[in-house]
């Protein structure tokens, strides 16, 4: 039945793809856009449709997204662009820097689909020739060390990198974190529902497909997909939840070079290291999971060779199919887009040629975008929005009065040192030593991976550099680094119709005031208020005011829990706490510092709203959004925001600024008795 399907499904892409052009500029979109809400809605009661009820209408979810909000459709405009810029770049004959030639050569081996189809899997074949040739466990390390760099992710049993030291953030140590699974989270391997185990056979169907792909027969497939299947099971058993991986105290585990090797005796650490070009005998390595270890070194020890191999070939394959022919892209698509997140439609393939260069050539890449799309005024703006929102903070901490004085000064001290990063990073990332070919494309991602993992091993035991970006700078999205303890806002996310320089200061404040905010927040979330002004793991409260923190967080936990995600499936807000608690504090301070923005200056009605209700107005529209059901689904279980909807009303309804914005009346369904709103900072 698939296989009928798949020319229609080849001919939609190629429809979809010719409908979209490269753009010669960003288009506008007003950071408050009344076409998207339908007021006929009561404000009141449904906050997010009365500001986004008509913005589905509009933009629909593309038949190759799982997900549409105002975040996706900006990112898509941003590789649209982007797209015009590498196609330039990439033409021959064309006057280059250096790092623009790399960019240009980098998209134009993407594009070559020919080249591409013609090489079919020659280009993987060294590497699968030597998980054939793998005869003796003894040669398993290195050769592990060889498959993760090219891969380029933690797929490959564990990963394996370096960290900022819990116990002392200016000091990098090496990590050793858990993985090795090829679905998104350890539930799919081990929950009994009717949805998790069709998803689960789906699964094992579709490692199977890969290995007929690979040259097995069908029956030596299936078989070789229970094996993977198996391995991956037992990995699943030994993880961490979602919910305990928020736990830095569950995750932080220090050993010696010693302590390492004991929890897998069988496995030689020091030449698994060597290979990867790190020295062993380190005195610190994070193991982030010790239990997960000690279950990856008996599952080791138990299976035989041909299972290792098995398991090796699918990690390989799975991780590099989207940079291979287009029969491991579509199997590739079938479950994880199709089947698992319910996208109908495979992306052109210039989308996931930017995408890759975002990846792997990021900040070039940004370089170009900043150039074109970020000005001085722009960046001068958000840094004095974001001081005076880290001024509201200070003026909140002062003002809460279930906090001491001594944890008030720490808190003061924390909120002092957070470093404020906007638009770009101040150096530049040098990708000279990276080798690009305009004729290898499978090679060029290949030796991106390889050169992204080895720049980050090579900061073991380095001096910290704290000013790296985690984030490229054309990315529509902002965070927070609770070990840097600093605050990031790249270019991407600072362009209408998130930040509107041509509107008033009300919707802005709604709307990127709150993502200021929020991210601050995420400082002093229940995660981030573990660690300290320097980004250490370390207790800064007293137990009293710890204690009344997490009796203000339980308000938010409780109040979410009762939201659903989809069919019958609830928020686990013991996965999304940090994300509401931000969302709710973020939009607080925006607030408080827009009102002291405001002083003095005369606030004016515009499209039939009072400046109060354009700032919230403003907030919901940041998220109108739409998901398919089983994008919900997968949320559900591993993503630790909650849905769009929630994130609006949620927030809201925990404001007694909001009831009087919109005089609203008692019994209304966002409307709060007297003493029952949540509220943490």
């Amino acid at each position: 039945m698939k296989r009928l399907l798949l020319p229609a499904v080849l001919a939609a892409t190629l429809a979809h793809a010719a409908s979209e052009t490269p753009l010669e500029a960003l288009p506008y979109t007003p950071s408050l856009d009344v076409a998207a809400m339908d007021r006929s809605v009561d404000p009141c009661d449904d906050l997010y449709r009365f500001a986004c009820g008509a913005w589905s209408k509009s933009n629909p979810i593309p038949a190759d997204q799982s997900r549409w909000s105002v975040y996706a459709k900006m990112a898509n405009e941003n590789q649209r662009y982007l797209w015009g810029v590498l196609t330039k770049l990439g033409e021959p004959g064309t006057e280059r820097t250096a790092a623009q030639a790399q960019l240009g050569d980098y998209f134009a081996a993407c594009m070559d689909e020919r080249a591409v189809e013609a090489t079919g899997l020659k280009g993987l074949q060294p590497q699968l020739d030597r998980i054939v040739a793998l005869k003796d466990r003894r040669d398993l390390p290195a050769l592990l060390a060889e498959l993760q760099l090219v891969a380029g992710n933690d797929r490959l049993f564990f990963g394996f990198s370096s960290g900022q030291d819990f116990a002392d953030a200016t000091r990098q140590i090496a990590f050793a974190s858990a993985g090795g699974l090829g679905l998104p989270d350890r539930d799919y391997y081990l929950k009994r529902d009717d949805k998790t185990i069709k998803i689960r056979a789906a699964y094992e169907a579709h490692v199977a497909r890969v290995f007929e792909l690979l040259g097995e027969t069908p029956a030596a497939a299936r078989a070789a997909a229970r094996s993977v299947l198996a391995t991956e099971t037992v990995l699943a058993r030994a993880s961490l939840s979602k919910v305990d991986k928020r736990d830095p105290y569950k995750t932080f585990h220090v050993v010696d070079a010693r302590g390492l090797q004991a929890l897998m005796p069988g496995f030689d650490w020091a030449a698994y290291q060597v290979a990867l070009g790190t020295p062993p005998g380190q005195a610190r390595y994070n193991v982030t999971e010790p239990v997960f270890f000690r279950a990856l070194g008996a599952r080791l020890r138990s299976m035989d060779l041909a299972g290792v191999k098995t398991y090796l070939r699918w990690q390989l394959a799975s991780s590099l199919a989207p940079a291979l022919d287009s029969r491991l892209v579509q199997a590739n698509f079938d479950f994880y887009g199709q089947t698992l997140h319910g996208t109908p439609q495979l992306k052109a393939r210039w989308k996931r040629c930017v995408q890759l260069v975002d990846l792997q050539l990021g900040e070039a890449l940004g370089q170009e975008f900043v150039a074109r799309n970020f000005t001085p005024d722009l960046k001068a703006a958000t840094v004095q929005m974001t001081d005076e929102i880290e001024a509201a903070m200070a003026r909140s901490i002062d003002s809460l009065t279930w906090m001491s004085d001594e944890t008030k000064s720490r808190a003061h001290a924390k909120l002092k040192a957070i470093v404020n990063k906007v638009g770009y990073p101040e150096r530049w990332r040098d990708y000279s030593a990276l080798a690009v070919e305009r004729g290898d494309f499978l090679g060029n991602v290949m030796r991106g991976n390889a050169y992204e993992a080895k720049r980050r091993l090579a900061k073991i035991g380095q001096p910290l550099d704290r000013g790296e970006w985690g984030m490229t700078p054309q990315t529509v999205n902002a965070y927070y680094d609770a070990q840097m303890n600093d605050i990031n806002f790249p270019a991407g996310v600072l362009q209408a119709p998130l930040y509107d320089p041509r509107l008033d200061e009300a919707p802005n404040y709604g709307n990127t005031g709150g993502t200021i905010g929020h991210e601050l927040t995420h400082g002093f979330d229940d995660e981030g208020r573990q660690f300290d002004a320097q980004g250490n793991l370390k207790n800064w409260w007293t137990k009293k005011d710890g204690q009344a923190f997490e009796q203000r967080a339980a308000c938010v936990a409780d109040q979410y829990a009762g939201y659903t995600v989809v069919d019958d499936i609830k928020i686990n807000s013991k996965l999304t706490l940090g994300e509401d608690l931000a969302d709710l504090g973020g939009l607080v301070l925006a607030w408080e510092a827009w009102k002291v923005h405001m002083t003095g200056k005369t606030l004016e009605n515009r499209d039939g709203m009072t400046p109060e209700q354009r700032f919230f107005v403003g907030f919901a529209q940041w998220d109108c959004a739409d998901a398919r059901p089983e994008a919900l689904r997968v949320q559900a279980k591993v993503d630790p925001h909650s849905p769009a909807r929630w994130r609006i009303n949620g927030v809201v309804v925990n404001m007694p600024e909001f009831e009087q914005a919109f005089a609203c009346k008692p019994g209304a369904r966002l409307v709060k008795p007297a003493g029952q709103h949540c509220k943490v900072w």
